[in-house]
């Protein structure tokens, strides 16, 4: 009999390229509800930055910030509730039950997905319009 061969050390980069093409399912449909949210979000935010900046004011406007925390908080509270939604408890047994678990994932995917969003809008998109 031989001596069994040594396995092969994967590299980092290796290691994290299989993580990313094996992603358990509640994680993806977590960030995929999450990311449509902030994308619809961000596409009215720039809609809102860029009448800002040319010129049409109305009577209070001038300030994003608002906007941008109605941003965070729709994406948190949409995300959470389509995670919700969409993802079933892990764990065994036929039926398809609901619970905290999947809020909590919708809400810990939405503050990353959320602030990389604005980051592409107002810093990327935004000057690249103008």
């Amino acid at each position: 009999m031989s001596a069994p061969r040594p396995v092969p050390r994967r590299s980092w980069l290796e290691v994290r390229w299989r993580q990313f093409r094996n992603a358990p399912r509640p994680v993806v449909r977590a960030v995929t509800a999450d990311l449509a949210v902030a994308i619809v979000g961000g596409v009215l935010l720039l809609i809102d930055r860029q009448s800002l900046t040319h010129g049409a004011t109305q009577a209070g406007a001038g300030d994003l910030a608002p906007a941008v925390a109605l941003f965070v908080v729709a994406v948190v509270v949409a995300g959470s509730a389509l995670t919700w939604l969409w993802v079933p408890q892990p764990g065994p047994g036929g039926g398809t039950r609901r619970s905290a678990w999947s809020a909590m994932l919708g809400l810990f995917a939405a503050l990353p997905i959320a602030y990389l969003v604005l980051v592409l809008v107002f810093q990327v998109i935004g000057p690249l319009l103008g």
